[in-house]
């Protein structure tokens, strides 16, 4: 990564990341490198601007969400039987039943994609499996788990002893 000042008057920022470094770091590696004070300031001034641009973004709060599980039912049935399941999560304001129906919408992108063409999905365990997170966002949508995982019956009670 690297910093350098161009006839334009701009900084180029070479590298992904910039790191946070002190204004009177970067002063005096510059008076080091024998530039005269005009210049200096010149480039002070557009790291003071640069700076202030970054700062002056607006952050938008992150999407607040709750779980649900979607449990594999294929028989329709929920009797002795072991059932497997995903741990989905949507935006908290969103209704529950919407979260099938968002699923499917998922699965349709996904199978126009160009990943999809060659692998089309059939099942939610294809979908959740196979799809990236980026065709679950699309639907405000956020999967915890690619594999399913086992939903333990209970009957919601503790015993005391």
């Amino acid at each position: 990564m690297f910093i350098r000042y161009t006839d334009s008057k701009y900084l180029e920022f070479k590298g992904k990341f910039m790191a946070k470094v002190d204004i009177e770091l970067v002063k005096l590696i510059l008076k080091r490198a024998d530039l005269d004070a005009r210049k200096i300031a010149d480039i002070i001034e557009d790291i003071n601007f640069e700076v202030k641009q970054s700062d002056d973004v607006e952050k938008v709060p992150p999407v607040k969400k709750q779980y649900v599980m979607v449990v594999s039912d294929p028989n329709g049935r929920f009797k002795d039987n072991d059932y497997v399941g995903w741990v989905v999560q949507i935006p908290e304001d969103e209704s529950p039943s919407t979260v099938v129906e968002k699923l499917h919408a998922s699965a349709s992108d996904f199978n126009q994609s160009p990943k999809g063409q060659r692998l089309k999905v059939r099942s939610i365990a294809e979908l959740c499996e196979h799809a990236s997170s980026k065709i679950f966002k699309e639907h405000k949508l956020w999967v915890k788990n690619k594999e399913p995982v086992l939903i333990i019956p209970t009957k919601n009670a503790i015993s005391a002893k």
